[in-house]
């Protein structure tokens, strides 16, 4: 099944996207999902964010593959539904997409073995982990100024059940700037995998009923500006597509206090 919630006519609604295209709220209705104001496909209690898990991405950095993963956690009020406006804040030199399965939890999980994790997997969604560079540094870990800005977590459009997904393993992942494509890469190359995400993360705490693991990005990262229009692909998950915009004048510029890593 493939849920969205989004507003229709002045109405909250949640719908079931059908082969036809179109979206069919709790009565029957079908509605255009070109005529609505799409909101959160759900509402996480807690996103956490995996950096370096696709090895061309972390050569792309000039990184080396960590012994273990490299974890953090995207505040909720960076979230941001499919057409939302990114906001590029100002003073900013490098800002970026990164195109990320999202993998949602469908009950709660407390040392769950790997083998066992599917059963803890409610389904999956996209997200765009938007980062800004300049504040990414070895001494600001976890880099919650780079990827904590408000706006900076796109979601959506769609919660896709785990049953449509026959491997969420094998699936092709590219992501456009004003139409044209900057990245394309498979969740066949990441790392680790949701399974062995989910055992070490359970360890330590609780993963709970709507929670969402984001599994990294691979290589193909670019600038992005106020102005354009970003849309991230994954197969069998839809399409999700936010504009950028500037900062608001009156914003005063947030200056890296150390040099940009590019």
């Amino acid at each position: 099944m493939k849920t969205a919630n989004f507003i229709a006519n002045g109405r909250t609604l949640k719908g079931e996207l059908k082969k036809d295209g179109l979206l069919y709220d709790a009565a029957g209705e079908a509605h255009n999902p070109d005529d609505v104001q799409f909101l959160l496909p759900l509402k996480p209690g807690k996103v956490i964010a995996l950096a370096l898990n696709y090895g061309d991405h972390v050569k792309e950095l000039g990184f080396s593959a960590p012994p273990e993963p490299v974890m953090f956690l995207k505040p909720n009020t960076s979230l941001l539904p499919h057409k939302g406006t990114v906001i590029y804040p100002r003073g900013a030199k490098y800002m970026h997409y990164e195109c990320e399965l999202g993998i949602v939890i469908g009950r709660d999980a407390r040392r769950v073995k790997a083998k066992d994790a599917e059963d803890y997997i409610g389904g999956y969604t996209i997200s765009n982990d938007l980062v800004v560079r300049d504040y990414v540094s070895n001494y600001y870990r976890p880099p919650m100024r780079a990827k904590g800005w408000d706006t900076f977590g796109p979601m959506g459009p769609y919660y896709v059940t785990a049953d449509e997904i026959a491997d969420p393993y094998n699936l092709g992942i590219r992501s456009y700037v004003n139409g044209e494509l900057r990245q394309e890469g498979n969740t066949s190359d990441m790392i680790r995998r949701g399974p062995e995400l989910i055992e070490f993360m359970s360890r330590f705490m609780t993963l709970e009923a709507g929670d969402v693991i984001l599994t990294g990005t691979p290589e193909g990262v670019s600038h992005v500006h106020p102005g354009d229009v970003m849309r991230m692909e994954i197969d069998g998950l839809g399409a999700l597509e936010n504009p950028v915009a500037l900062e608001d004048e009156s914003a005063e510029p947030l200056i890296a206090e150390e040099g940009e890593r590019k």
